[in-house]
């Protein structure tokens, strides 16, 4: 329930292939259309924090519940909007659901699993948020071009309701009660988490170079066939789809301190390499750099989000999940801006292939500081948090 909660929320990727169209509808600027972005996720990271609160107070499902009739309701009004105003207001209102029901999901998951398997859990989730960032842009593509853009918001309505019924029949509407110890009895985590939580920063924020910035490299430096481009950008969602399930086993077995340093330093490598690309780079090369820092980032999210979710106790679960979204989300805010802002600067310097460069090797640098941080920081539990022993 929780990952399919967030594979229709995470759909919100089908939306950035269309900005050119919907630009041109509502006879706006490219400039313009941060306010598609910046309604959506300022909105979605704030009530991430009030949805988990929520949750832990009155019941993760019956919020998971209101979050993904919200959900509907902002599809709806996004595809029927009569203006640029309006389908903003509609972004906000998705933003509100969307943060209702990713802010308890991780709480469902933790609760739901005993601490041998949550690493498991907690990478099929993940996976789940990889497939629909991987599948949205090469979905959308056909979308705008047979149905127009209105459809992007629009196609997601049936898997909307579908979403409501489910929870409605399976999710209990009270409090979720988990029947498994989360921490040990007087453990204290105040510093690996806050570390934890600056790495997830730091992690969303380096990644955000290949999500902001390399569809302009692909098309408008390498001249890629969008066909060709997307085909390559996609490898970085799919990668971490695939690293996510993995991540959750070999965590599980064998803890998350390796996984975690070892992520970042892969992620790094692949951002690296994706810098220090040319016009001599071949396709394939430049593919695996892409794949390359798709995997270590999801190799480092599962141990990352399990130890975080095992810290906290389970009635706050909530408080939990919306803690290890809002470091997720604020990372990618920042990488937006700070990336954003260097590409801009360095291009009218140095030129548009070189300011690419160097906001790659920025975000590589980044991570690679952070892999050292995750090697050397204070973790005193495993990321399943800790012994299995059932409470009542």
């Amino acid at each position: 329930m929780a990952a399919a909660g967030a594979f229709v929320v995470s759909l919100d990727s089908l939306l950035n292939i269309a900005f050119p169209a919907i630009a041109v509808a509502f006879q706006t600027t490219p400039e313009a259309m941060r306010w598609v972005i910046v309604g959506y996720v300022l909105t979605y990271a704030l009530m991430s924090l009030v949805g988990d609160t929520l949750g832990d107070l009155v019941g993760h499902g019956r919020v998971f519940q209101v979050g993904a009739v919200l959900g509907v309701a902002s599809y709806v009004a996004c595809g029927l909007a009569p203006s640029f105003a309006m389908l903003v207001a509609g972004r906000v209102l998705q933003g509100l659901g969307g943060g209702l029901v990713y802010g308890t999901a991780p709480g469902i998951v933790t609760l739901a699993a005993p601490p041998a398997a949550r690493g498991r859990a907690i990478g099929f989730f993940n996976a789940a948020v990889g497939l629909a960032m991987a599948l949205g842009p090469l979905v959308a593509g056909a979308i705008v071009e047979t149905l127009g853009w209105r459809f992007v918001f629009l196609v997601r309505v049936p898997l909307g309701l579908a979403l409501v019924a489910w929870a409605i029949a399976a999710l209990p509407t009270g409090r979720l009660v988990s029947t498994y110890r989360l921490v040990r009895p007087g453990e204290v985590l105040r510093i690996p988490v806050l570390v934890a939580c600056v790495l997830a920063f730091i992690a969303n924020a380096g990644i955000f170079a290949i999500w902001l910035l390399a569809p302009f490299y692909l098309i408008g430096v390498r001249a890629l066939p969008p066909a060709v481009a997307g085909a390559v950008f996609m490898l970085t969602p799919l990668a971490m789809t695939v690293a996510a399930p993995l991540a959750g086993r070999l965590a599980d077995q064998f803890g998350g301190r390796s996984l975690v340093a070892g992520g970042l330093v892969l992620q790094a490598a692949g951002l690296w390499a994706i810098g220090g690309a040319d016009a001599t780079t071949t396709i394939p090369a430049l593919a695996f750099a892409f794949a390359a820092a798709g995997f270590g980032l999801g190799l480092f999210q599962v141990p990352n989000m399990a130890f975080v979710m095992g810290a906290f106790r389970a009635g706050q679960q909530g408080a939990a999940g919306g803690l290890a979204l809002l470091a997720r989300t604020l990372g990618i805010v920042g990488g937006v801006l700070a990336l954003a802002e260097i590409f801009a600067t360095r291009r009218i310097a140095v030129g548009v292939e070189s300011a690419f460069a160097e906001a790659f090797l920025v975000a590589a640098g980044a991570v690679a500081l952070g892999s050292v941080l995750g090697l050397v920081s204070p973790r005193t539990a495993r990321p399943g948090g800790g012994p299995g022993r059932r409470v009542r």
